[in-house]
């Protein structure tokens, strides 16, 4: 299984640029897809969520400017970001919890990361 991310770059505070994210490989079942971002040395801490049915669920800097969404035929999560700020400068990673193949456990998977840089 390999999640591929892109979408990054570099774009002016007030910008806007969409992320995407598809998983490959041995998939019988996609649960939760989510995105992550990283800043420098900090943590890499969680951005939204959004589960196999619908449900979201976004960390309080983002709410409004960010929205999550996935297509579950294709087996991809998107990150559309809106009104961008410097500090949502990170390096964004997805993340997917995929179960290989029926009765196996599911596990989590990461992509590679993609840079964003808000920056005049």
């Amino acid at each position: 299984v390999q999640l591929q991310a892109s979408g990054g770059g570099l774009v002016q505070p007030g910008g806007s640029l969409r992320l995407s994210c598809a998983a490959s490989g041995s998939i019988f079942e996609i649960n939760e897809m989510g995105w992550y971002r990283q800043a420098s040395v900090m943590q890499r801490d969680l951005v939204a969520t959004i589960t196999s049915d619908g449900r979201i669920n976004y960390v309080d800097s983002v709410q409004g400017r960010f929205t999550i969404s996935r297509d579950n035929a294709k087996n991809t999560v998107y990150l559309q970001m809106n009104s961008l700020k410097p500090e949502d400068t990170a390096v964004y990673y997805c993340n997917a919890d995929i179960r290989p193949r029926a009765g196996w456990t599911s596990m989590t998977y990461w992509g590679q990361g993609t840079q964003v840089t808000v920056s005049s």
